[in-house]
């Protein structure tokens, strides 16, 4: 199949630093390859690949200084794609919206995988217009805010095998990984391991649009010494953080669409100890993977029973649910179907909207 994988231009596929949609685009597009799939990768022009790299800016966005409007660069992109559009079966988009009107006036099948969140006023009216375009969500929990748009599917994240590898959690710290902000309960992080008495580990960024809340509350927490601030770390970085760690921290409060860092830890063996906002439900099993707590006082009650967790086990589940593999396959049922023109189709029974696949036009009779 010739397929257009189409990420976003902030990070690098992959990113070298933080960067979580960038990583699952990258993972999805060299198992693609790997499977012998005809890829073409629309991304920053410092990205690494086996598929063919169109490059659409020079290089990661985020951390180009010269770089003062990111929309234009994404803007180009998507009329590069477009162009090119009768080359590939399908086109599948990792980039919000931006490309929604051009999508509508193509013949080439289109597909968008929507990795934020969708609980803002805002785009309610924008999906109701568009809302025949085929989406997918990245886990169950993402589509409560807009059931009624064109779900085709729910692919949850999935990495090689061999990215992270299982560890002994000998380190006897607690870990953070991701972005310091708000939703992500980083201040919260710190309260647990004071209370329980350990070190707490933080391999976290800080967005612009972060900054004013990590200067007022977060930079003084930092100076406990219980508290070891480590900063950005890359892919390379992750095996030691996280499998030496007793467990990973992930006390959200925010609906998270997705949460990577929640199956890195699980790679590599090592418990979360999350709330259960968003996925997190979908991606943890509670009392196996580690443990999903209503609040701080169960989260540090939870740091007390991380001895019943079987690191092993941990490993085994990420292996068999979370893989690369598994991903690309099931994209890759959903691109053959819509290549096929088939598609689920918006139904009215007894007041409710549901969506229900109707047979190819070809064969309908």
């Amino acid at each position: 199949m010739r397929i257009a994988q189409v990420a976003p231009l902030f990070e690098s596929v992959p990113p070298r630093l933080y960067g979580g949609t960038e990583r699952v685009v990258s993972w999805l597009t060299e198992e693609l390859v790997r499977m012998g799939h005809e890829v073409t990768l629309f991304a920053s022009g410092d990205s690494v690949t086996n598929a063919r790299l169109v490059p659409a800016c020079r290089r990661a966005l985020r951390l180009d200084r010269e770089c003062k409007d990111p929309v234009a660069h994404h803007v180009l992109m998507v009329e590069q794609v477009f162009s090119e559009a009768a080359d590939f079966d399908i086109i599948h988009f990792h980039v919000d919206y931006l490309h929604f009107p051009l999508s509508r006036r193509t013949d080439v099948a289109c597909v968008s995988t929507l990795h934020g969140r969708l609980d803002i006023p805002d785009l309610v009216p924008l999906y109701q217009h568009f809302r025949e375009l085929p989406l997918v969500s990245i886990s169950d929990a993402q589509r409560t805010p807009l059931p009624w748009v064109n779900w085709q599917g729910t692919v949850h994240h999935g990495m090689p095998r061999t990215c992270l590898q299982l560890g002994g959690g000998d380190g006897q710290y607690l870990a953070f990984l991701g972005r310091i902000s708000p939703e992500k309960g980083l201040d919260q992080a710190i309260e647990i391991a004071q209370r329980r008495g350990m070190l707490l580990k933080v391999a976290a960024k800080v967005d612009r649009a972060d900054q004013a809340y990590f200067d007022s509350v977060i930079r003084r927490m930092l100076d406990d010494p219980s508290v070891e601030f480590v900063g950005e770390i890359g892919n390379d970085d992750k095996a030691a953080f996280l499998g030496d760690a007793a467990a990973l921290l992930f006390p959200i409060n925010w609906p998270e669409p997705f949460g990577i860092v929640m199956i890195e830890a699980m790679a590599c063996g090592t418990p979360v100890i999350a709330y259960p906002c968003g996925s997190v439900p979908e991606i943890i099993s509670n009392g196996v993977m580690g443990f999903i707590v209503p609040d701080i006082d169960g989260a540090v009650e939870a740091v007390g029973k991380l001895g019943e967790i079987d690191r092993q086990e941990c490993r085994n589940h990420f292996e068999l649910h979370f893989s690369d593999e598994r991903m690309a396959r099931e994209y890759l049922g959903i691109y053959d179907r819509l290549v096929r023109g088939k598609s689920p189709a918006l139904t009215v029974e007894d007041g409710v909207l549901s969506w229900t696949e109707l047979a190819s036009p070809s064969t309908t009779t």
